[in-house]
This record gives C-alpha cells, structure tokens and sequence, in this order.
C-alpha cells in the first residue's frame, strides 16, 4: 500500500444514546484448544446500539476484552482436566454492558507430558461455494503422537475460526459477494502444538458488489490554507458493517495517498481527517476513501469529490 501511515485520533463520533443496552450475543461457541486453553466464538451484535467491545467470563470472572471487529478469541492460562463456563457480553460506545449470552461449556483436556510433536498438515484441503456469503471447507485428517484436538482455519494470515478435531469440514458464514478468498487449515494438538498449513484452498464468491453497500457515505472535502501550505479536510459516514471499521485508504487524484489506522478509538459514526496536499494555488483535486471491513476485504469507494487550492 503506497502512501504514509497515520494513527489517527477519533473525531466526529455522534452519540446515540437512547437509553438501550447492546443485545446479549448469539451464536456462542466454547471448544479446547489445548491443555490450557479455550476456543470462544460468538456472532456480531449488528442491533442498535452498536458493540464497541465484547468481554469474556470465565464464570464470573472476566477474562478478555476484544474490539467490536472480532467475535472470537483464545482463553489461556486454564488448567488442564478442568470443566469452564464462558459467557460473552457486549459493550456499546457510551459504556454500557449489555446482559450475557447463554452459557456455553468447554473441558480442556489432560496435559500430555513433554511433548513437542505438531500434528502432520491437514490434507486435500478443499472448498465449495455455498452462497453468495458463505463457504465449507474440508480436508483430510491430520495425525499426531497423542491427539488432534483442533483445527484453525486462516483467511491470509489470520485466524478466523476453530472447530474440534473430530471434525474435517466447517462453513463459513459472513463474506462477501463477488470476492476472492484465500483459506488454510491447521491442526493443533493438547500440548498447543500446531502443524504447518494445509494447502491454500482460493475460492471466489458469486454474485457482485458494486461497492455501494459498504462505501462511507456523505464524504465531504473542503480545503483550508495554513502557514502558506494547502489541506484537504474530509469527512464521512462509517459504513454499516458487522464490526468496527478500523482502516481506511484515502485516493488523491487517483491514486493512493495515505492510509488510516485507528486504535481503540475507532469513530463509529462521522470520521474527519485532514491532510497536506502542497503549496501551490489553483490546483485541483480529487479525493474518495474505502474502508478496509472486519473480514480483511476492502469496501467500495466513497463518492469522489473536487477541491481546488485557493
């Protein structure tokens, strides 16, 4: 990605409060992922308001907090042998702790002593499109000195999901149309040992996306001068999506100029941004931004607007 990086500070976010809660999670999943520790899955809250975190209990314990971007995460430090009870809880932009999901139970298993074998790469790693959002992967399965107790499932380089090693297929749900794909699988074993990837299974979703449907809209772009140097300032609307959009890729005059990552802090409703774009006058410019969305694709473009140096 050409152009610098900037960490930028949330602006322009609205509030929304209406007095409501986020909605309890659905969709909540526990498996073991070794000895010592736990596999949590959930479903986005998409309702109004909106997640900005979600948090995990061990019990009554809380035990992790991720942003609204990601709906799964691996508890450590557990003991092997042991019976847990996870919950998941959504916290929305105003503070606000939404009530618990069901309960969902997971049993890590007997710690194997000193063992340091991974699991053998799942095989005949293979794909079939389901829908326009929704793929199922299979593969063959892997072996290993004691037990294959679960395998991870990677879209490029990121863990996006785990099912139990008895299993050797799983759907996923949540993509986008007319988009290119590529997964892998990898077994873990009971001492939290993971095989190398199977064979990258690319697959492209049918149907199109014109882009409109995940663009930021109400972009604005004006300018404003300043010690005799000329900025553009933009805002937009943060596109609706399943999670927080932390990411975005400003296009100046066709091409890439600059990106955005956020922190934390991520806008959830208006974001602005200004930026430098020379010294000289009577020039013009044209500007639109993309936002990269919770699956790791980028969204369509915004509107593109015209600015001259004045």
């Amino acid at each position: 990605m050409c152009g610098a990086v900037a960490c930028a500070a949330a602006c322009g976010s609205g509030s929304t409060d209406d007095g409501r809660l986020p909605a309890a999670p659905a969709g909540v999943t526990a498996a073991a992922g070794s000895a010592a520790s736990v596999h949590v899955m959930w479903d986005a809250v998409s309702s109004t308001p909106r997640a900005r975190y979600y948090e995990v209990y061990r019990g009554t314990t809380k035990v992790a907090r991720v942003p609204a971007s990601e709906h799964m995460v691996d508890v450590t430090r557990l003991r092997p042998a042991t019976h847990y009870v996870f919950t998941v809880r959504a916290r929305d932009s105003e503070g606000r702790l939404g009530p618990p999901s069901r309960r969902v139970r997971a049993t890590t298993p007997a710690a194997v002593a000193a063992d340091d074998t991974a699991p053998t790469r799942p095989a005949r790693a293979r794909g079939r499109i389901v829908g326009s959002r929704e793929v199922q992967l299979s593969w063959s399965a892997s072996r290993d000195d004691t037990a294959v107790l679960s395998y991870d499932v990677y879209q490029g380089g990121s863990k996006i999901h785990s099912v139990g090693g008895n299993q050797t297929a799983t759907v996923l749900t949540g993509l986008r149309p007319g988009t290119r794909y590529a997964f892998s699988v990898r077994a873990r074993d009971a001492a939290d040992n993971v095989s190398p990837p199977g064979g990258t299974v690319r697959l492209t979703t049918p149907g199109t996306d014109d882009g409109r449907g995940t663009a930021p809209t109400a972009f604005r772009a004006k300018g404003h001068r300043a010690d005799g140097a000329y900025y553009l300032d933009l805002s937009w609307t943060v596109p609706r999506t399943d999670g927080v959009v932390t990411e975005y890729q400003i296009r100046l005059d066709g091409q890439p100029a600059t990106s955005l990552v956020y922190g934390g802090d991520a806008p959830r409703d208006r974001a602005r941004y200004s930026f430098y774009v020379g010294r000289d006058t009577g020039v013009t410019h044209r500007v639109r931004v993309r936002a990269r969305l919770p699956d790791g694709t980028w969204g369509g473009f915004s509107a593109e607007r015209s600015v001259t140096t004045r």
